[in-house]
């Protein structure tokens, strides 16, 4: 069976400056930057913690799936990311095993990493990201 590894936890937020003012400035992670994803519409902070990071994710526009997870459950964790090395095997495998997946095929971010969501309804809750990083 292949390793994995947890890349990161993302917790959505309203704003991503007032989220820091817990993370960064009371907590005292660092910060790493602050990217915006326009495919997503989110404004992302990326706060290592060890081998992992935690991720502030914030809409950037009213009418994208974060504004409306926000909009209906508030502001906390939204999901965990698993690492894996071959995510194009890792989608087939859950296909065979009947796991629903948001993301049929995984979509490329500009650094490399190819990406995926596995539904919450096949995870007993929890939306999942898979991350294939650039080798």
């Amino acid at each position: 069976m292949a390793e994995f590894k947890i890349n990161h936890v993302a917790i959505v937020v309203p704003d991503v400056d007032e989220a820091l003012k817990f993370w960064r400035d009371a907590l005292g992670l660092t910060l790493n930057h602050v990217e915006r994803n326009e495919e997503e519409a989110v404004q992302i902070a990326f706060l290592p913690t060890g081998e992992s990071e935690v991720e502030l994710l914030a809409p950037i526009t009213e009418d994208s799936g974060v504004a409306k997870y926000l909009a209906k459950k508030g502001a906390g964790l939204h999901h965990l990311c698993i690492e894996v090395e071959h995510i194009e095997a890792v989608l087939s495998r859950l296909v065979a095993h009947q796991i629903e997946l948001i993301n049929d095929t995984p979509k490329l971010r500009p650094n490399g990493i190819k990406y995926a969501f596995v539904h919450p309804k096949s995870t007993g809750g929890v939306l999942l990201e898979l991350y294939e990083l650039p080798k």
